[in-house]
């Protein structure tokens, strides 16, 4: 998509691969690094991203659905692709044609692959050890499920489950042997990739000795609570001031009237981006960025407009930071009671995401 208004996300390209980098120099005791690209990359969008997640140094690729994989594999066919959700079985067929690895995640759904050809198909077992999303729990179904991919010769090239809560660890301990537990029940020496820890996983706890594989999530873009690491933000969004208004004092702004002038000759500056580009209305009240100076949004947000109050220094034209960076997003999280990956991930595809690219192949790490 062509940019045809001044309303975009910036993506630093050469700031996402410094990440990768970092992250793989430090816990490099892993054979396989899955780089967690679903949902357009966390927001961040584009094939652009996704071939600078490999470049980084991952080797593996990690999405939600099928379709997101399908659409990686029209432009990238040398790496391997897991679908950590659920693969309909009608679609199957397209996994094996295209290379792609699905979770088996029950054994009902094992069974319902038993009617279809699976054969050479590659799959991997999630385990469920407390999330009671999606995963094996009861070490007699995950026997019948080898059982039944021997039979039907599908490939079980790996096995896995995900932490519900990485930050405390006596639910990460409890996590962890739930998962031991259940896998002792099979021989995991035939199991080429055993993977447990994304993210904050990885860097809160010791790779145990019998996992070689992590899966890199929202810490490639620069979320962490490690600080040490040294992450760069990746995720920017920019708009721009089109209109300033001088308002008396007890004018009011936009649908509802929510908000009056509080003195006269009150500047409300018109910012074209809105809730249907993914900034809902609870934005109202959180700061943006102009010229390096903090501005409240005020009034309800229109679906494509959003008012800022301003001072005398602003003019029509001045570039406004929406988003600015890491630390502006963990802030704007914080006021709207939710977490950073709902922020990066609300952004809308008609705001166009642009790639910045500082001599990527120049990258060194500290």
């Amino acid at each position: 998509m062509s940019l045809k208004r001044n309303t975009y996300v910036e993506i630093d390209l050469s700031n996402l691969k410094y990440n990768i980098k970092k992250i793989i120099n430090t816990y490099n005791n892993y054979d396989y690094y899955f780089g967690v690209v679903k949902a357009d990359n966390y927001g961040h969008g584009g094939i652009e991203a996704v071939r600078t997640v490999i470049d980084g140094g991952c080797n593996y690729l990690a999405v939600a659905t099928l379709d997101e994989a399908l659409s990686i594999r029209e432009e990238i066919t040398d790496i391997p692709i897991i679908c950590l959700g659920s693969v309909p079985c009608e679609y199957i067929n397209l996994c094996i044609e295209n290379n792609i690895t699905i979770t088996i995640y029950s054994l009902l759904y094992m069974e319902e692959l038993k009617s279809i050809n699976c054969n050479n198909l590659k799959a991997h077992i999630k385990i469920n050890t407390g999330m009671n999303r999606l995963g094996v729990s009861k070490a007699s179904e995950l026997k019948e499920i080898i059982n039944i991919a021997k039979q039907k010769n599908i490939v079980v090239e790996g096995i896995y489950t995900h932490l519900y809560d990485a930050n405390k660890k006596e639910v990460y301990e409890m996590q962890l042997q739930k998962f031991k537990d259940l896998i002792s029940a099979i021989d995991i020496s035939k199991i080429k990739i055993i993977h447990i820890s994304a993210s904050d996983g990885i860097t809160n706890y010791e790779k145990p000795n019998f996992v070689n594989g992590c899966r890199l999530g929202i810490i490639m873009y620069g979320f962490t609570n490690n600080k040490v690491l040294g992450l760069h933000s990746t995720f920017s969004v920019w708009s721009e001031v089109i209109q300033i208004n001088t308002l008396n004092k007890n004018d009011t702004v936009g649908y509802g009237a929510l908000y009056k002038a509080e003195t006269e000759n009150e500047k409300i500056a018109v910012i074209p981006i809105g809730y249907a580009d993914g900034i809902i209305r609870k934005n109202t009240g959180r700061y943006v960025y102009i010229n390096d100076k903090k501005y409240k949004i005020v009034g309800n947000i229109c679906m494509d407009m959003l008012f800022v109050k301003v001072d005398n220094t602003i003019k029509v034209h001045d570039k406004v930071l929406i988003l600015k960076d890491v630390n502006h997003i963990n802030e704007v999280a914080k006021y709207l009671d939710t977490i950073p990956y709902e922020i990066i991930c609300s952004l809308r595809k008609r705001v166009t995401r642009i790639y910045k690219n500082k001599a990527l192949e120049n990258i060194k790490i500290n």
